[in-house]
């Protein structure tokens, strides 16, 4: 489980194709301190330590992924926002995010201001709903609070704040850029339930 507090920006520094899969090897100042199978997410996609020599790991996405997230879209020296998986004994500083990315988003604009920067996404119809105002939301796997929603464009607006600026990708994103949205989990597991209770009449 992951928290959406980015610890650092990564770099991609090579990228190899194996049959339907890709493997990512990523440069990173935290790549000493990692272990083989431990998790780490990347732009917000869970993904699995395979290998580290050095400074840099290797990490492997299956076509699934790939279909789902703007991991197909890497190249070499993208940077990308990384985040360990949550220690038992540490802060809850963002919201509960597993990983696993709901669908893409394109990046509409990010307008700055003099304190925050207004950043603005077009969701796909079917997330829409999982998004309140206030609430929260995961973008490349950054925990932000949904500043307001318009349905009819199917526009969502976050604010930025310099730190969140400094410390992640979100500054160098271009209209027109997907970013991996995962919505708040409570919301769709409380769609699962009332779904099977007016199925099942209970």
């Amino acid at each position: 489980m992951f928290t959406g507090i980015i610890e650092q920006t990564g770099k991609v520094i090579k990228i190899e194709n194996d049959g339907t899969n890709r493997h990512f090897w990523i440069s990173s100042s935290i790549s000493k301190e990692l272990r083989v199978d431990q998790s780490v997410a990347h732009n917000g996609v869970c993904l699995t330590v395979v290998e580290i020599v050095g400074n840099t790991y290797r990490v492997t996405a299956i076509e699934e992924t790939l279909s789902r997230t703007n991991l197909k879209y890497f190249i070499e020296n993208e940077i990308i926002n990384i985040e360990r998986c949550m220690p038992a004994n540490g802060r809850f500083d963002g919201h509960i995010v597993q990983g696993h990315v709901d669908g893409t988003a394109i990046m509409v604009q990010l307008l700055p201001g003099d304190k925050w920067a207004q950043f603005d996404i077009k969701a796909p119809e079917h997330l829409l709903k999982y998004v309140v105002a206030q609430g929260s939301i995961t973008l490349d796997g950054v925990s932000l609070t949904v500043g307001s929603i318009d349905d009819a464009t199917q526009i969502i607006t976050v604010w930025l704040i310099p730190e969140t600026l400094a410390k992640t990708n979100l500054s160098q994103k271009k209209p027109g850029d997907l970013i991996n949205v995962e919505v708040d989990i409570l919301a769709k597991y409380v769609e699962r339930l009332i779904s099977k209770g007016a199925i099942d009449g209970k």
